[in-house]
C-alpha cells in the first residue's frame, strides 16, 4: 500500500524556508518552500523510540521533498518534548536559526496559513495541555494573533488538577477539584468512596500539592463528566468528552452560568455548581446545560476581546473544537453577530496542525525581521 503524502497547503506568497517539528502529541511536521507548506501524515506521539526515529526519518524525507534549504526552525515551548530536543539538535549542527513558538499561538497560527489569513485574528484555543511562556498550564486561551505577534487577551478560570497528567485520564480527579473550587470539598471522599486516594484529595487541594492549576478546557470537559459520573477513569484522553458530547439532545444554557472579569477571565464555576447539583441519571440535561451555557459564555469572551481590539476575525484552534456541538454551535452564533469565523477544515483542529502554525510563524518572523 502506498504511504500516504505529505498534505499541501498553498500560501499567500513565496516565503522564506522554514521548518516546524510540531509538539508532542499526533506529532507531525511541516516545511515552507516559497508559497508551499508541506504538512506531513500524522507520525504519532513521541513516547516510543520507533516514533521517535520516524519522526526524524520523516522530517529529512519531508526536507528532500520539498526541495527546500531550510535556515530557520520553530518548536514547542516544552523542554523536554523529543521534536524540541532535535530542533536544538539541528540547530547546532546545520547552524539554523531557532525559534521556540508557544503551542496555542502555534494553533492558531496554523488556521492563519491554512486560509492565507493577513490579518490580526482573535483567535480561541481550547485544548488540553500546552505550555505558558512561564511554565503555566494553559489550555483555555483568548489570543488576539498576528502571524508572528501575540498576546494573551484572557483565560479561562483556572482549577487545580490532582495527580498533573493523571487527571488527563481519571475526571473524577477533576471534579473533586471543581467540588473544592466550589467549597464543598468534604463531598469528595463520600462522592467518590471507590476511588482510591479520594479521601486524600480534599488535603491535598487545600495544600495545592501536585495540583497545579491550568486553565485547560480539556480539563473543564473532564471535571463536567466526573460530576455527571461518565467515565470516571477512561481508557484515554478524551474518552468522557466524546461521551458527553454525545448525550447531547439540545443545547440549553444556564442562566448566570458563567462570569467575565474585566481582565478577561472566563470563569465557569455557576456552571459547574448546577452539574454538581445533579448525578449520573440527569446526564441529558447536565450535557445539554454544559455545551450550551459554554457557547454562550465563550461567545461573549470572544466579542468582549473582540471589541477591545477592534478585530472582526475569529479563529478556532485545539482539540476541543473536535466536538461539533460546540464548534458548530459556536461558530453559528458568532456569525449570527457579524463575525468572520475560521475553523480548520484540512488540518484537524488539534495537534496535528501545530508544526505548520510553527512553520508560518518563523517565516513571519523572518520576513519582519525578527530572524535574521
Amino acid at each position: 500500500m502506498e504511504a500516504p503524502k505529505p498534505l499541501r497547503i498553498a500560501l499567500p506568497r513565496p516565503m522564506p524556508t522554514a521548518i516546524g517539528v510540531g509538539g508532542f502529541l499526533k506529532n507531525t511536521v511541516t516545511v515552507i518552500r516559497s508559497d508551499t507548506a508541506w504538512v506531513s501524515p500524522i507520525i504519532g506521539t513521541l513516547d516510543q523510540p520507533e516514533t521517535i526515529t520516524a519522526f526524524e526519518a520523516t522530517l529529512e524525507a519531508l526536507i528532500v521533498e520539498s526541495g527546500a534549504k531550510p535556515k530557520f526552525i520553530a518548536h514547542d515551548l516544552h523542554p523536554d518534548f523529543p521534536s524540541t530536543h532535535h530542533a536544538q539538535k539541528l540547530a547546532a549542527d546545520r547552524r539554523l536559526k531557532r525559534l521556540p513558538v508557544q503551542h496555542h499561538h502555534a494553533h492558531i497560527a496554523a488556521v492563519q496559513a491554512e486560509y492565507s489569513l493577513e490579518d490580526p485574528v482573535i483567535g480561541l484555543a481550547l485544548d488540553g495541555f500546552g505550555l505558558g511562556p512561564n511554565g503555566e498550564a494553559w489550555g483555555g486561551e483568548l489570543l488576539w494573533v498576528d502571524a508572528c505577534d501575540w498576546q494573551r487577551l484572557g483565560h479561562l478560570g483556572e482549577l487545580r488538577q490532582p495527580g498533573g497528567d493523571l487527571a488527563a485520564r481519571q475526571p473524577w480527579r477533576m471534579a473533586a477539584a471543581a467540588l473544592h473550587a466550589l467549597g464543598q470539598g468534604e463531598e469528595i471522599p463520600t462522592r467518590f468512596a471507590a476511588q482510591a486516594q479520594a479521601d486524600k484529595l480534599p488535603t491535598l487541594l487545600d495544600k495545592g500539592l501536585n495540583a497545579p492549576l491550568t486553565s485547560s478546557a480539556g480539563r473543564l470537559f473532564d471535571a463536567a463528566c466526573g460530576l455527571l459520573g461518565v467515565h470516571l477513569m477512561a481508557d484515554f484522553e478524551g474518552q468522557a468528552p466524546i461521551a458527553l458530547e454525545k448525550a447531547v439532545t439540545a443545547v440549553e444554557g444556564l442562566e448566570q452560568g458563567w462570569q467575565l472579569s474585566s481582565d478577561g477571565v472566563l470563569d465557569f464555576k455557576p456552571l459547574l455548581k448546577a452539574l454538581a447539583a445533579l448525578g449520573p441519571e440527569d446526564l441529558e440535561k447536565g450535557a445539554n446545560l454544559f455545551h450550551g451555557t459554554l457557547i454562550e459564555g465563550l461567545s461573549a469572551w470572544v466579542q468582549w476581546g473582540a471589541e477591545r481590539e477592534g478585530c472582526r476575525l475569529v479563529a478556532f484552534g485545539g482539540g476541543c473544537f473536535l466536538n461539533a456541538v460546540l464548534c458548530d454551535g459556536l461558530k453559528e452564533r458568532l456569525e449570527a453577530s457579524g463575525f468572520s469565523v475560521f475553523a480548520p477544515k484540512r488540518l484537524s483542529p488539534g495537534d496535528p496542525a501545530v508544526s505548520l502554525g510553527q512553520a508560518w510563524v518563523a517565516a513571519n518572523a523572518k520576513e519582519r525581521g525578527r530572524l535574521t
